[in-house]
């Protein structure tokens, strides 16, 4: 590894259950030492543009991602050093005043939909995982999710999938599917991968206190 803190980056389709996967194996590992940051965070703030300007934003691109903040970030994780991750509030697409505090783990989960497709970023990795599942179910979720979780419209949930999302998947996310070092399949409750990847992390955790 390359140095005292491990970086795992978990991607895949919108609602393909990366962030369940990512919670699952955090929270029944149960230790402090592991923390999830989603690349969610890291949208770019559009606080400058009216809500009908930043409403119309390809959030599905990788250039609405600030991955040039991520990978400093990261960078300074690895370093030893805290950093300051932004809140994001999706139903006004900027990001908030407060900001969460991490630093000081040995394991980072780094889980969003376009981290294979920066170069720099997959190279700060040690693990890549992609969460591989069908899109009509990835479509479902995310209705059920940004409707109910992110005061959206069912119209506009429909409409954003049809002009962004499926494209963008299509185009970005789903190519960088060959960057991954290990595929799950059927999302993020796939108890088998769930387990082998918390048995990993744990020999991870392991070899790091010794």
């Amino acid at each position: 590894m390359k140095n005292n803190t491990i970086i795992i980056g978990i991607s895949g389709a919108s609602a393909s259950g990366k962030s369940l996967l990512s919670n699952t194996i955090v929270n029944e590992l149960g230790s402090e030492k592991v923390v999830v940051i989603s690349e969610d965070a890291y949208y770019k703030d559009h606080t400058n543009m009216s809500f009908e300007e930043r409403a119309k934003v390809n959030f599905d691109h990788p250039d609405s991602f600030d991955h040039h903040l991520l990978i400093k970030h990261l960078q300074m994780l690895q370093a030893g050093k805290s950093i300051e991750v932004p809140i994001y509030n999706f139903s006004h697409h900027t990001r908030e005043k407060e900001t969460r505090k991490i630093g000081q783990h040995t394991i980072i989960v780094l889980e969003g939909i376009l981290l294979f497709v920066e170069p720099l970023l997959r190279e700060i990795m040690d693990i890549r995982i992609f969460v591989d599942t069908a899109l009509d179910i990835c479509l479902i979720r995310r209705l059920k999710r940004d409707v109910k979780e992110r005061a959206r419209s069912l119209d506009s949930v429909l409409n954003q999938y049809e002009d962004t999302v499926r494209p963008m998947y299509l185009q970005f996310i789903e190519p960088s599917k060959r960057y991954a070092d290990i595929i799950v399949p059927r999302g993020g409750g796939n108890r088998i991968a769930i387990d082998m990847i918390k048995a990993k992390m744990r020999e991870l955790l392991g070899s790091h206190t010794n």
